[in-house]
């Protein structure tokens, strides 16, 4: 018997491998929670960028990534903002559907804004299921820099939608923390951030975004908590790594000191740009067979 539910249990969430390239589209294993805590237990290390658009999300999705991220850092990168407040439930729902329509193989979760779970339970619940609804995501991840997020995750969960957490720095409180900085250092900010990984987890989250905290504390979160960690400036230690997309793939001239660039997309942009506006110039494009005769 217990045979048969372990049969039936891996028709249902067959587990990705990171040896096996992903799927063609409309014949992709979708990556579900229980991947992601069995990847955990296994040690298998949790792949995960960002991205806003459709195009990018299929490209996410060929290249092995294992969440998409639909981040309210949309704001910065997309829409000029200095900061991730901003960005609107509007805003965040279009994005995040142009993202479930390109990706197939990689969950999909939409970032939270600031103020759609900050006043109540009940309209972050309600916001949340729109994530879910209208936009397709998978699950949703709420930022919280303290104990008032507690309920919400609970809140969340419990209506059966998959909530991520984020602790160090959240960039949605940047004005209370005085700018963009390092959290966690010393002896009792560090306590408090290990105690709110915990809570997080009793509250429902099936994993942690670390940001910007010391090395040694997210090696010391990671192991003291039983769903996956997921870091961003916080060290190798973690359970896997997220990167903004236009910052890996080159296209932010000034990235944080964290990122590391795989490519250098804004060069080869701005070469792209620059000979399409000479050839167009100087009368050589488009040239015989790139019309209609």
């Amino acid at each position: 018997m217990a045979d048969e539910q372990d049969s039936n249990e891996e028709q249902l969430y067959p587990s990705p491998s990171a040896n096996v390239p992903p799927a063609p589209p409309g014949a992709a294993r979708k990556v579900r929670v229980p991947h992601l805590l069995q990847m955990k237990r296994d040690g298998r290390p949790i792949v995960m960028v960002t991205a806003y658009d459709a195009m990018f999300a299929q490209l996410a999705d060929e290249g092995g990534v294992d969440i998409i991220l639909v981040g309210d850092s949309a704001g910065m990168v997309v829409h000029g903002y200095e900061t991730t407040l901003p960005v609107t439930m509007e805003m965040m729902l279009l994005h995040t559907a142009a993202v479930s329509r390109g990706g197939r193989r990689a969950m999909v979760v939409g970032d939270m804004p600031f103020m759609s779970f900050q006043v109540s339970v009940e309209e972050s619940i309600r916001n949340a299921g729109r994530f879910v609804q209208e936009a397709g995501a998978e699950a949703v991840k709420v930022e919280g820099r303290n104990e008032r997020v507690l309920p919400v995750i609970e809140g969340i969960a419990a209506a059966g939608i998959p909530v991520m957490g984020h602790i160090g720095l959240t960039p949605q409180s940047v004005h209370a923390f005085g700018g963009f900085r390092v959290q966690g250092r010393g002896e009792e900010a560090a306590e408090a951030l290990v105690r709110l990984a915990k809570a997080q987890e009793s509250a429902g989250a099936f994993s942690i975004v670390l940001e910007a905290i010391p090395v040694a504390l997210a090696e010391r979160i990671t192991r003291e908590i039983a769903i996956p960690t997921i870091g961003i400036g916080a060290g190798a230690a973690c359970d896997g790594q997220v990167l903004v997309m236009h910052d890996l793939l080159g296209l932010n001239d000034s990235p944080p000191k964290f990122n590391r660039r795989y490519a250098d997309l804004r060069a080869a942009t701005l070469r792209a740009f620059r000979k399409f506006g000479r050839d167009v110039r100087e009368r050589h494009f488009p040239a015989e067979g790139e019309t209609y005769g």
